[in-house]
């Protein structure tokens, strides 16, 4: 039967909240679901579909696969501020390391996060730096500093971490190049790559590593061989990379990251 644009098979087309509440449903039930059997069975386009799985996995409802969803333990995210209060000392001693990897003339890219927040106040002491950054934090501790030039990626705002995302933010960075990149990370496997709450988040740091020269993903101790959510960013692991986290370590979690034939580890 032929679908009009208010019914299908004789009934009211869901509206948009009772839609995604049926994926979310339908998504946990079954466990997976692909777009043409949620589009067919809702009876709106797939397109309507892959707007509503981005929004769900946003939220951390659901998480993505390629043509569909599947289900998602879901896990609260932490606020910046939370987790600002988090290993202060050893997020120090990384930043205070990543900042003397970072010479005059350089331009570098600083991702959202605590750690490269604690970066970004480090890097007030240079001179003849160029920062890409798509954090509020790095932007407050950047913006009036003399012989610093701070290029903003604007984009839509994640106030849960206090950082830009999205098409737009992607746009601004394709059009840059850098020397250097400081990744932050929710997670890291060495088999998986980086882990973050957003699809958005991770891909932005694919992007990110692309763009640089060199790649630093500044992760303490308690982010190793974690995976608190469901979107990876496998990217910046597959090419020369050095993780930079604490001496709290342990040989076990260190092991599969020295066993990375594109890896460097350093410990502080």
């Amino acid at each position: 039967m032929a679908e009009t644009d208010q019914h299908t098979f004789g009934r009211p087309r869901p509206r948009a909240a009772e839609r995604r509440e049926l994926i979310v449903r339908t998504v946990s039930a079954d466990g997976t679901v692909t777009v043409e059997e949620l589009a067919r069975t809702l009876g709106v386009t797939p397109s309507t579909i892959r707007r509503d799985l981005a929004l769900l996995t946003e939220r951390g409802t659901i998480a993505r696969t390629y043509g569909g969803a599947i289900t998602a333990e879901h896990v609260p995210e932490q606020s910046l501020g939370q987790r600002a209060s988090l290993a202060v000392a050893q997020k120090g001693r990384i930043a205070a390391w990543a900042a003397g990897r970072v010479a005059a003339g350089d331009t570098v890219i600083l991702d959202g996060g605590t750690t490269t927040g604690l970066l970004a106040r480090q890097l007030r002491a240079h001179t003849e730096l160029t920062v890409v950054t798509n954090s509020l934090t790095a932007l407050g501790e950047l913006n009036e500093v003399p012989g610093v030039e701070v290029i903003s990626l604007g984009g839509q705002l994640r106030q849960v971490s206090q950082a830009f995302v999205g098409p737009l933010t992607e746009l601004s960075l394709s059009r840059l190049s850098a020397d250097k990149v400081f990744l932050g990370a929710d997670g890291i496997d060495a088999a998986r790559g980086i882990c973050e709450a957003s699809f958005q988040q991770t891909a932005l740091k694919e992007l990110m590593a692309e763009r640089s020269t060199e790649v630093y993903i500044l992760a303490d101790s308690s982010k190793l061989g974690q995976a608190p959510f469901t979107a990876w960013a496998p990217g910046p692991l597959r090419r020369p990379w050095t993780l930079v986290t604490d001496s709290a370590a342990t040989p076990d979690q260190l092991a599969p990251f020295h066993d990375l034939p594109t890896a460097t580890v350093i410990t502080v």
